[in-house]
């Protein structure tokens, strides 16, 4: 498989599993969410979709680099590819249990857990290719955005 189709393949396998965490976050977006007391920064409902749309593909691409490289860095390429798929199976995980079992404290905790491990993936990204490392920069910002967004939703619900 050349470069272009193991990327195409990873950023499309992100955009469905973004896809299936929708699913379980549209109903509570209606339902659920706007009962909320949220912080002063809450963004808009509508800016979430784009920005993890972009963030998948952003990871798809950088996941995608890395595998490119697995023929001459065998060990370390399937090493930070395990970290991408543990990250990304955390990652719908916390939709799940955010709007899924509407337990901000919960999602609290494992996100903080899902930042390290997406901390790891990028380190391990960026020794491997510098490309895959710098693609990461954005959901690493995002994700700790959303820690801080999640803990204040938590800290004014409880």
């Amino acid at each position: 498989m050349n470069k272009i189709s193991k990327i195409l393949v990873v950023v499309v396998t992100c955009l469905v599993i973004g896809y299936f965490s929708g699913i379980v976050t549209r109903s509570a977006i209606i339902t659920w969410y706007p009962t909320l007391v949220k912080p002063s920064f809450n963004p808009p409902n509508w800016i979430f979709a784009p920005v993890w749309s972009m963030l998948y593909v952003m990871m798809g691409v950088a996941a995608g680099l890395v595998w490119n490289r697995m023929e001459y860095e065998k060990e370390a390429a399937r090493n930070a590819l395990v970290f991408f798929a543990v990250q990304l199976a955390l990652n719908a995980l916390w939709s799940f249990l955010f709007f899924g079992l509407k337990n901000p404290m919960l999602a609290g905790l494992e996100i903080v857990i899902l930042w390290l491990m997406i901390f790891e993936t990028y380190t391990k990204f960026a020794k491997i290719n510098k490309i895959a490392g710098y693609l990461f920069i954005p959901y690493l910002l995002w994700v700790s955005f959303a820690t801080v967004l999640n803990a204040s939703i938590w800290w004014l619900n409880r």
